[in-house]
């Protein structure tokens, strides 16, 4: 069983990325923002807490987010592996999945980034509330959170995972078609 990150600002492209690899390698897609936007949408004990921390442009705790990819890994226990897509956001995140896939025998494979300067994301990401009606993504102050919060908590992750040898980026500017091409390339070359 094979287990990628895509990793990226908001507005990146990585959950349209993360269907095509769906797809292309039978993986299972673990999106913790999907995952919470159901949570919410059902209006779950998780869901009505998960929605005043988002709506204030913040993250989730480590506990909630790693019990739910916890969970979604053992739910899921005859896929080809796993691509996870908004997760981990924070070297304390990363830490506890290592921890989570070594206890089970695994690892992360690789990790994708999927590299976008910020006023390209602020443009994705406003074209994609307009489509989504993500009432979240539509306030200049919130996205600017969101970008700020990516840059001081989860960037840090470029180092941890360099560390380990399992980063690679791609230039996000392009289409999703030549997108998805780099990430094809990336992954069946580590595969040979």
């Amino acid at each position: 069983m094979k287990y990628y990150i895509l990793f990226g600002p908001p507005g990146a492209g990585k959950g349209t990325q993360a269907k095509l690899m769906v797809d292309k390698y039978n993986l299972h897609h673990v999106s913790t923002g999907d995952m919470l936007r159901s949570e919410i949408q059902k209006g779950t004990e998780l869901g009505k807490l998960a929605k005043s921390i988002i709506e204030n442009g913040n993250l989730v705790s480590d506990e909630i987010v790693a019990t739910m990819i916890k969970n979604e890994i053992k739910n899921n226990p005859h896929v080809k592996g796993f691509i996870f897509d908004g997760f981990p956001r924070t070297t304390i995140q990363a830490s506890l999945l290592d921890e989570m896939l070594g206890e089970m025998g695994k690892k992360i494979e690789m990790v994708i980034s999927i590299k976008v300067d910020d006023e390209l994301v602020k443009q994705r990401i406003k074209y994609r509330a307009q489509l989504e009606d993500r009432k979240d993504d539509m306030k200049d102050d919130i996205i600017e959170n969101r970008i700020k919060t990516y840059h001081k908590k989860t960037e840090p992750l470029i180092d941890y995972y360099k560390n380990q040898n399992k980063y690679h980026e791609i230039n996000g500017a392009g289409s999703i078609e030549d997108n998805f091409k780099h990430i094809i390339n990336l992954i069946d070359k580590t595969n040979e």
